[in-house]
């Protein structure tokens, strides 16, 4: 995709979720500008991207069997050939939206929205912007203006993560 209107968007999502890929398929077929293809884990994510990309947009499920989520965002940029790539997934804490921005993803599609936004943040997101829902941005707001009890930001992440029922030895 060219920015044009007429391109085909091309993207791939991956998720574990059988029912969820199918779901978004039979939505984003019947819209005329989005080819979709769809893969259940990052591997095949990667072979994907390697033999027929890079697509114009991946997206890549934050929570799949075998990853961390920001790994996977990580390795999809790195094949997809400085092309978007964003999350999927259904209420990411604001460190991992935090995480997400800075780590050069395209933004984070949330699987609680509705279908009728889907199309046109797929196509932002394709076309270079970066997308949040309102809110996840408003979430990050909070999270940025909150003091911290005068805690660093990796001790307040680990602090989030304990909160979260993370083992100490992972969160090491």
């Amino acid at each position: 995709m060219n920015n044009e209107q007429g391109d085909t968007i091309r993207l791939l999502i991956a998720d574990d979720h059988a029912m969820i890929l199918e779901m978004l398929q039979i939505y984003l077929n019947g819209v005329s500008d989005i080819k979709v293809a769809t893969v259940p884990d990052l591997p095949s994510a990667v072979q994907e991207i390697d033999a027929n990309g890079p697509y114009d947009l991946v997206l890549v499920d934050l929570d799949m069997p075998g990853m961390d989520g920001l790994t996977g965002l990580a390795k999809a940029l790195q094949h997809n050939g400085g092309r978007p790539v964003g999350i999927l997934t259904s209420s990411p804490s604001a460190r991992v939206v935090e995480e997400v921005m800075s780590l050069g993803g395209a933004g984070i599609v949330l699987k609680t929205a509705s279908l009728k936004n889907l199309a046109n943040e797929i196509r932002f997101m394709a076309g270079g912007g970066r997308y949040l829902p309102i809110e996840l941005v408003e979430k990050r707001q909070v999270a940025t203006e909150e003091p911290g009890m005068g805690l660093s930001r990796r001790e307040f992440g680990v602090l989030e993560l304990l909160a979260e029922g993370m083992p100490n030895r992972e969160i090491g």
